[in-house]
């Protein structure tokens, strides 16, 4: 039985890789490492918390000593680091956490790695350590030789881990593999983001808050097409590689909140524009012929599949997303660990 330790597994997206190997891994042990910030909710691991395979920890990956005292308890097999803060909006008002989180935290996950000898580490990152591209170039895209340039203080940290990474692998042959994904979207999204913010904002008839002038573009990934392709670099993927994880489902922001208007039977009179951000990136758009051909990955949700899917799942877990929104998420760790 493989021994795997999932970081920031109580997020989006770590959350719904946990969920991907208990129900497509039968051999997989699985220890959640959730430091449980704004954006960690163990009400996603519900389902699964009462599984034998599954242990959570709620700690922090910058914790030297508890991610030491962890790795000597559990030995194992393989890391996936999914431990990051992510919000861009966030990063331009408080770069200095993404710093020690994204940065300081995936080097104490590295020492640990080569510390106790565990067998392979996967760093999650992002599209985002590319930059963007132009508009009016609709035949480029991002492959694993673009050149990194970043936008923002959270693409600037992630693309730093991403070195750090790399670097490791040629100082101390440390096992390692990444993936940068385009934009994921699908279950247990926080509100914050686009997709879930605009399905919420929607189904209240409130305003639907659109950056600028709602022309940028985003390659669209539904989340469980990028669990598969993460499973699949962890089991048949060259370590030392770096693998970009694509929809092939480029979209406008503006096209996005139009089709969930549309889908809920809401009036476009509910967008409402506004300043754009700082430095907001225009188009992303990742070429996954690498890991098409070398681990016969290719996404298998369209995109007016994934998001009638997505829309759904928010329609019939009300009380989750309520949760999320009012922090009485918090309570559930309470609730769950508060008295052991």
């Amino acid at each position: 039985m493989k021994n795997i330790l999932v970081t920031g597994g109580a997020g989006f997206i770590g959350g719904n890789f946990i969920h991907y190997l208990m129900k497509n891994r039968q051999d997989c042990r699985i220890v959640c490492l959730d430091a449980l910030t704004y954006a960690g909710n163990l009400e996603t691991l519900a389902p699964v918390l009462g599984d034998s395979r599954l242990r959570f920890v709620h700690g922090d990956i910058t914790d030297r000593e508890a991610v030491y005292r962890l790795f000597e308890e559990e030995h194992f097999d393989a890391v996936v680091n999914f431990a990051a803060e992510s919000h861009v909006d966030r990063s331009i008002d408080t770069p200095e956490i993404f710093l020690k989180t994204n940065i300081l935290g995936t080097q104490v996950l590295l020492d640990a790695c080569n510390k106790f000898g565990t067998g392979r580490y996967h760093q999650v990152s992002t599209d985002e350590v590319y930059g963007d591209l132009p508009l009016d170039r609709p035949e480029l895209f991002f492959t694993e030789e673009t050149p990194l340039h970043t936008s923002s203080p959270y693409s600037a940290s992630k693309a730093s881990a991403d070195l750090l990474v790399m670097a490791y692998h040629r100082t101390y042959g440390t096992p390692v593999t990444i993936s940068r994904c385009s934009n994921n979207y699908g279950p247990y999204h926080f509100p914050e983001k686009l997709i879930p913010l605009m399905i919420l904002n929607a189904l209240e008839e409130r305003p639907l808050p659109v950056y600028g002038d709602g022309k940028n573009v985003r390659d669209w990934l539904y989340v469980e097409d990028h669990c598969h392709a993460i499973a699949l670099i962890l089991e048949k993927g060259r370590v030392g590689e770096v693998y970009n994880i694509g929809g092939h489902n480029e979209r406008q922001n503006i096209e996005v909140v139009r089709t969930i208007l549309k889908a809920l039977g809401k009036s476009e009179d509910l967008i409402a524009f506004v300043k754009d951000r700082p430095g907001h990136d225009r188009r992303y758009a990742i070429d996954p012929a690498k890991i098409h051909r070398e681990l016969g990955w290719l996404p298998q949700t369209g995109f007016d599949e994934g998001i009638q899917k997505t829309i759904d799942w928010y329609l019939n877990n009300r009380s989750w997303w309520e949760h999320v929104r009012s922090g009485d998420y918090q309570k559930y760790y309470q609730k769950m660990y508060g008295n052991r």
